[in-house]
């Protein structure tokens, strides 16, 4: 009996584990936060606030830091610390960043420690940065007088990543402010070509 008892804690771990590389794998960015001080009732709040496309988890840090790594998901050791919950998003990170943001004003016990994203670990501070972004369709709004016809590249910004419209943005006005005027085929190429090395860089 006392062997059973022994086996069902580590088989529970093990899926627990496995449940965790999973939201990993299929998260197109993460926020880790701390909840202490939070009550249930604000948890399930913060659930709703953040909708359909994220997963708030709360797990032990030592779960979390082994499903990341069978993940290979870097970088996320020195956040994992305290009582940890993790937003997986699989929709759009730049809503998800919004939600937290917005829950953490009217409630100061959550705190943002930092993400990951297209490979990388994130900052508190550039989590902050991505829910300052604008939304999809403002940014679609800025470009589209820029885009000059252009239907192909326009169809494409649609189903791109807001954080991929906002860097498209900057590289369309980097281009003018040192050119006087550039081609949104130039920005665009800029763009796709920083993503290509970020991809092959992960």
């Amino acid at each position: 009996m006392a062997a059973d008892e022994t086996r069902a804690p580590a088989a529970d771990k093990v899926a627990a584990v496995a449940e965790i590389a999973a939201e990993f794998r299929d998260a197109s960015a993460m926020v880790v936060t701390e909840y202490r001080g939070l009550s249930m009732k604000q948890i399930s709040q913060l659930r709703r606030s953040l909708g359909s496309d994220v997963t708030y988890t709360v797990a032990k840090n030592t779960l979390v830091k082994r499903a990341a790594a069978d993940a290979g998901v870097e970088g996320l050791d020195d956040l994992l610390v305290g009582p940890t919950a993790i937003a997986f998003v699989s929709g759009e990170p730049v809503d998800a960043a919004k939600a937290l943001r917005d829950f953490q004003r009217d409630n100061r016990a959550l705190i943002v420690k930092g993400g990951y994203m297209e490979g990388r670990a994130l900052s508190a501070a550039e989590v902050t940065q991505l829910a300052d972004l604008e939304s999809r369709e403002v940014l679609l709004g800025k470009l589209a007088g820029a885009m000059k016809g252009n239907l192909a590249k326009a169809a494409g910004l649609f189903n791109a990543p807001a954080s991929q419209i906002a860097r498209l943005a900057a590289a369309l006005q980097d281009k003018r402010a040192s050119e006087g005027s550039a081609s949104t085929e130039e920005a665009v190429a800029a763009v796709e070509s920083a993503d290509a090395e970020a991809t092959a860089e992960a």
